[in-house]
């Protein structure tokens, strides 16, 4: 599995996840009910699911996550998030892991990693894993088995990273390939307005190009948007490999396909991918 450090914080943006994880629902726009394009549409939700998961676990089998755990996929210290896990790899250094898990001991109090909860607490904002260990991964691992750690995952995922991404998106008038576009930059980034988070990068791309909610051409402002993202991914080490921007985002952009259409064929780190629609092969 070429997993490359699935969640790209900057680390000199930690000190305000933990506000960001709270509050990035209440500070996105609320929902839309006037049938705008929309990327949770069930069908639209999946493709969203199964590109996210091509880049961050080199596979369309997003469902098959949930058990994912590993320890510093970034490969060095300076950028080391400790643990990795679940669906859009949640980290028990920049905060969303502890929340989490506080949400999954809310919906299930007899749950087999509520043991950990005071080491995550512990290890909250450092690459630590004292008091987590091997014992922690296989918990994990034979917690992916239950449905509420399962609903507790879809849960986070949508409420710190999908829904506010949706919505800013649809507040700036992109349609479905600009909503997905947003939420694979929360997904990495994060829901901050740091440099290199979301709302920094977000920042960058409104000083270069508007979006259609402001008179702007939807495809002029994405491409300032990846332009903006793509600087935010080099300026790490562990990102320096941009495909998910170049041969996917940005390939189906020249396509024209703002409304993310399938069949979808695109390729991250060289590895071919198409989704045909209902049925999806590599």
């Amino acid at each position: 599995m070429k997993k490359v450090c699935v969640f790209a914080i900057g680390l000199a943006a930690f000190a305000g996840l933990a506000g960001s994880v709270a509050t990035a629902a209440e500070k996105a726009p609320p929902p839309r009910n006037d049938g705008a394009p929309d990327l949770r549409s069930p069908a639209k939700k999946e493709l969203a699911m199964q590109l996210v998961s091509s880049a961050e676990n080199s596979s369309l089998d997003w469902k098959a996550q949930y058990g994912y755990v590993e320890y510093n996929v970034e490969k060095n210290e300076a950028e080391n998030r400790g643990y990795t896990a679940g669906i859009i790899g949640f980290t028990s250094r920049t905060h969303d892991m502890l929340e989490l898990m506080r949400y999954y001991q809310q919906i299930a109090p007899s749950n087999s990693l509520a043991r950990y909860l005071p080491a995550l607490e512990k290890v909250d904002g450092t690459p630590s894993r004292e008091g987590l260990g091997k014992p922690f991964e296989r918990a994990w691992k034979a917690a992916a088995a239950d449905p509420k750690f399962r609903e507790a995952q879809d849960h986070e995922r949508d409420r710190v990273y999908f829904e506010p991404a949706v919505r800013q998106a649809q507040a700036d008038g992109l349609r479905e390939l600009g909503q997905f576009i947003y939420y694979d930059a929360m997904v990495m980034h994060g829901p901050g307005d740091e440099r290199n988070s979301f709302g920094g990068i977000r920042q960058s791309a409104l000083k270069q190009a508007r979006p259609p909610s402001q008179g702007g051409d939807e495809t002029a402002y994405l491409d300032a948007f990846l332009d903006a993202r793509r600087a935010a991914m080099r300026a790490e080490q562990g990102h320096q490999d941009t495909s998910r921007v170049d041969t996917m985002q940005r390939k189906f952009l020249r396509e024209g396909n703002l409304r993310l259409e399938p069949p979808l064929e695109f390729k991250v780190y060289g590895d071919p991918y198409r989704i045909a629609g209902a049925g999806a092969s590599k």
